[in-house]
């Protein structure tokens, strides 16, 4: 299945709900283009909700990093919730969870924001 993206905001921060694969080509591009377009609007508190993402490959992984990295450089703040499994896994192998913030719920997560 094919990575879908769709955006709402919760108070200030905008929360963008993924469900499909994040894998080379589209999956990654479209990450990518969400949250650059999220950061060049002004939305500086993104919070990605990747419960629905039931794979993702290196390349997806790449643009994880580079999210963080787009929303940081705009001294904004970027998290995650709802890690599936198979998520949860590579992020703690690629020893990710030191550079990601990882919430249990979107409750907390967004509590969780400056």
């Amino acid at each position: 299945m094919a990575l879908r993206g769709t955006c709402r905001d919760v108070g200030d921060v905008a929360v963008v709900d993924f469900s499909g694969k994040i894998t080379l080509g589209e999956g990654s591009a479209m990450l990518r283009k969400m949250v650059r377009d999220l950061v060049d609007t002004g939305h500086l508190k993104i919070l990605l909700n990747l419960g629905d993402v039931d794979y993702i490959d290196s390349s997806g992984i790449g643009e994880l990093v580079g999210a963080y990295t787009t929303v940081r450089g705009a001294s904004g703040e970027l998290k995650l919730v709802y890690l599936t499994k198979r998520v949860h896994d590579i992020i703690q192998i690629t020893r990710l969870f030191t550079v990601f913030d990882v919430q249990a719920d979107e409750d907390a997560a967004v509590r969780s924001f400056r």
